[in-house]
């Protein structure tokens, strides 16, 4: 598959899930996934789409799919936190969002601008 074919199969999935049918959704990434390992924003729809339907399991590989990816991306980070305080882990779930919150400062830092306070 291309790129763009894989993308567009997460954006196929994206609006299957977003007209409710998770479990469409969830094959066209699992289609994704296989195609592209490598494609953080399949594993990152995966996990997203799981963790809403409390498959915790599938939900924390996939998003730990998605972190070997891109460890410094806010949104994953954000992703494990929530998983993991659903999973009761209080100290990994604190861990991930650390990482949100500095990865989020750091990108206030490169882009003050586009931060201002009303």
């Amino acid at each position: 598959m291309t790129d763009d074919e894989i993308q567009t199969l997460i954006e196929d999935a994206t609006a299957d899930y977003a007209l409710g049918d998770s479990e469409a959704a969830l094959a066209k990434l699992g289609r994704a996934t296989a195609a592209a390992p490598a494609s953080f924003e399949a594993w990152h729809a995966a996990a997203e789409v799981n963790f809403s339907l409390r498959r915790l399991d599938d939900a924390v590989v996939a998003a730990e799919r998605a972190h070997a990816l891109r460890p410094g991306d806010l949104f994953i980070n954000t992703t494990l936190s929530r998983i993991w305080m659903e999973r009761g882990d209080k100290a990994r779930a604190e861990h991930f969002g650390a990482q949100a919150k500095i990865q989020g400062w750091k990108d206030q830092l490169k882009h003050p601008e586009a931060e201002k306070p009303l």
